[in-house]
């Protein structure tokens, strides 16, 4: 099942963002499979990432969960919040 993982950045942590990003996309790959949509959120003009949005295929939220915890944005610190949704794609149909 989807689920959509919302991420908010702690404000002033552009360079925190940075500097974990390799690692940050390593961890996503390992996830191929389970990933339908990743990317961050911008500012309104577009010159900043505020967060990120990924949109996920897992078994369960527990599952969904853990992966949102393993995240290396997550664990050096970055989130002010996360919020984890179940999400159902409707168009294109399946």
């Amino acid at each position: 099942m989807y689920f959509a993982i919302v991420c908010t950045d702690k404000p002033g942590r552009a360079a925190l963002r940075g500097e974990v990003r390799p690692q940050h996309l390593a961890y996503l790959e390992q996830f191929r499979e389970q990933v339908f949509a990743v990317g961050p959120l911008q500012s309104d003009d577009g010159t900043m990432m505020i967060g990120s949005l990924l949109v996920v295929d897992f078994a369960d939220r527990e599952a969904a969960e853990a992966f949102a915890a393993g995240d290396p944005y997550a664990r050096a610190g970055l989130f002010e919040s996360v919020v984890i949704r179940r999400w159902k794609k409707v168009i294109p149909a399946d």
